[in-house]
């Protein structure tokens, strides 16, 4: 579904992405691991237009978008989350995700004034979406909730709604265990494996914690230093001596097997 030619992005003389050259599957749940500083989420920012690279392509289904504009690769069904996440704190849960679905009939002043009904019927269904997905993610609790008032995990879960407001054909999720009480963590792996396995999202996952890659991600790669060093399953990544060079700076292969390489 992606692909990754050569791709370079420098900040004056540091190379955060420095030759990056990787594909993403179709329906794969596609693990990006590394080192702090190893230009994962430059790169996500990259694919997903925030950052104008400074040379290479990223081509979506043999389509060129590179250097695409964030709100034209939504279009296009490019989705991702953020480390922090961005929700609309004022908003209740159900509004957040109300916000997403593109083009409304609400947004248009004539419509809003000549076309009331219209309107309000539409606004019916994407209220009726917003509930499904919030009872799909466990949280149509919270749904009233002023956005800014849930925990770290619980804006996760909203962000992850939020993909599920519209037609997502590739979903990046930016560590999104980061901050998530184990619970919480448990509940978005459910929501991704599921989402995955039976609506065919295709996710690519930046993630520092292991075992949460071990359970949902093959294959995985690892980035160092701007680069892509390796690619498998999560064994094949494990007993490599490069990554765990990469993470450790040193050849001890047999502790990061044995503490289920959670650097």
């Amino acid at each position: 579904m992606i692909r990754v030619e050569d791709l370079h992005k420098h900040f004056g003389g540091f190379h955060a992405v420095d030759g990056a050259t990787l594909e993403i599957a179709k329906g794969s749940i596609t693990g990006l691991i590394g080192p702090n500083g190893a230009g994962k989420s430059t790169l996500f920012n990259v694919i997903m237009g925030d950052l104008q690279p400074s040379s290479g392509r990223v081509l979506l289904e043999g389509e060129d978008i590179t250097g695409l504009a964030p709100h034209e690769l939504f279009h296009k069904g490019l989705l991702r989350t953020f480390q922090i996440a961005h929700e609309f704190h004022t908003m209740t849960v159900r509004e957040n995700l109300m916000m997403v679905p593109p083009r409304q009939s609400g947004e248009n002043l004539w419509s809003a004034w000549l076309h009331r009904g219209r309107v309000a019927e539409e606004e019916r269904e994407i209220a009726h979406r917003a509930d499904d997905v919030m009872q799909f993610l466990t949280i149509d609790h919270l749904a009233d909730e002023k956005a800014g008032n849930l925990s770290g995990g619980q804006k996760k879960l909203l962000e992850l709604g939020r993909t599920m407001m519209t037609d997502a054909r590739i979903v990046f999720l930016d560590e999104v265990g980061a901050g998530v009480n184990r619970t919480l963590l448990n509940t978005i792996a459910d929501a991704i494996d599921r989402l995955n396995k039976e609506r065919g999202y295709t996710f690519v996952v930046i993630e520092h914690d292991m075992d949460f890659i071990a359970r949902l991600c093959d294959p995985v790669i690892c980035m160092a230093e701007g680069r892509v060093l390796a690619e498998g399953t999560i064994q094949d990544i494990k007993g490599d001596e490069r990554v765990i060079e990469a993470y450790l700076g040193t050849g001890l292969k047999n502790r990061v097997v044995e503490e289920g390489a959670s650097a």
